[in-house]
């Protein structure tokens, strides 16, 4: 089981933001802004690559949800970020997006 499968499954505790039968939104544990929150399905979906007809419904909840996540953190300007693959950062095998904002941030990303 992953690190986010467990946190999901509660037996890993962390700062629930929000959570319905399809997602679960935590404060990241080494935040890189005033907001950083992690968004998960509660299904386990290993990266963007592993995304199909069957289980982008999760995917789509996530996006639904996250303009009343950010506005649950007193933020309307925020970036979405995700990482797919061992070169571009992802350490959790586990579809997982970062919502970040509560500062300004520039146009680029690295």
């Amino acid at each position: 089981m992953c690190l986010f499968c467990k946190i999901i499954a509660g037996n890993i505790p962390s700062t629930k933001i929000y959570e319905d039968n399809n997602i679960l939104a935590f404060k990241d544990i080494a935040p890189v802004a005033p907001v950083h929150i992690i968004i998960v399905p509660k299904v386990h979906i290993e990266s963007a690559n592993n995304v199909t007809d069957e289980n982008s419904k999760y995917v789509a909840a996530i996006f639904e949800k996250i303009p009343e996540i950010a506005k649950s953190q007193g933020i309307d300007s925020y970036r979405i970020i995700n990482n797919c693959g061992e070169d571009a950062g992802q350490t959790v095998k586990h579809l997982h997006f970062h919502l970040i904002g509560g500062v300004k941030m520039g146009e680029k990303i690295i």
